[in-house]
């Protein structure tokens, strides 16, 4: 496998986290009842259309195809999010914590995707570093809000 096809790999496994996360975020909107955090889910979603779509301009750059949909691990992901809002009744802090479960898979992709062994250009790392920092603060602001929730 080329580096051309290496980058494809790498930059559409982040297309599809994103689209997971799109996908996540409508879902969690969908199940919570608080009007805040449906407005603070829905923003995130834009935020990762709008990385993926970045990131598609760039496997198309190099002649790839992009990648389209979301990953068994992300569906898997959704359907436990609706068994445990069923559970919990759309409880805030199951909510949070279900959506910090998915930064923690962005952030181990981001991660993963800066680290392997394929060839990047400056600017494009640049914007992988941009986009993990913009999932890192989203992380947090999930945590922060979750963690503020008494027990």
């Amino acid at each position: 496998m080329n580096n051309s096809e290496k980058l494809v790999d790498v930059l559409n496994n982040l297309v599809v986290i994103n689209n997971d996360r799109v996908e996540g975020y409508e879902k969690a909107a969908e199940e919570s009842e608080d009007y805040a955090l449906k407005t603070l889910f829905l923003s995130m979603a834009k935020d990762s259309r709008k990385f993926a779509s970045a990131l598609a301009v760039e496997v198309a750059s190099v002649g790839g195809k992009v990648a389209t949909g979301t990953s068994t691990a992300g569906d898997l992901y959704r359907i436990w999010m609706d068994v445990k809002a069923a559970v919990t009744g759309k409880d805030r802090k199951a909510i949070l914590s279900s959506c910090e479960m998915g930064e923690d898979v962005a952030q181990k992709a981001y991660e993963d995707a800066l680290r392997s062994d394929v060839e990047l250009m400056s600017e494009l790392r640049q914007t992988l570093l941009e986009q993990k920092a913009n999932l890192k603060v989203a992380h947090d602001e999930i945590k922060g809000l979750r963690d503020a929730i008494p027990a």
